[in-house]
């Protein structure tokens, strides 16, 4: 049996007038990372990744940020 990929994720706060400009980013690097709401009313939005895949998610957060804020939520 084929082993599962192992996952991690980051939760982010954006300005809510940037998730659907964020959420068109993200989907543009297929396969990178799957975008989930975690908190609607504060605009938490949590981030899952294959774990050989975060130095590109890392990289592409931070391309982003240069574009508008981001914000990491600790758990």
């Amino acid at each position: 049996m084929a082993e599962r990929p192992k996952l991690q994720s980051v939760v982010i706060w954006i300005p809510p007038e940037r998730i659907a400009l964020f959420k068109a980013i993200v989907e543009s690097y297929d396969n990178l990372v799957t975008l989930r709401t975690e908190d609607p009313r504060r605009h938490h939005l949590r981030l899952y990744f294959a774990a050989d895949q975060h130095d590109e998610a890392e990289a592409l957060l931070a391309a982003v940020a240069g574009q508008f804020p981001i914000r990491r939520i600790e758990p």
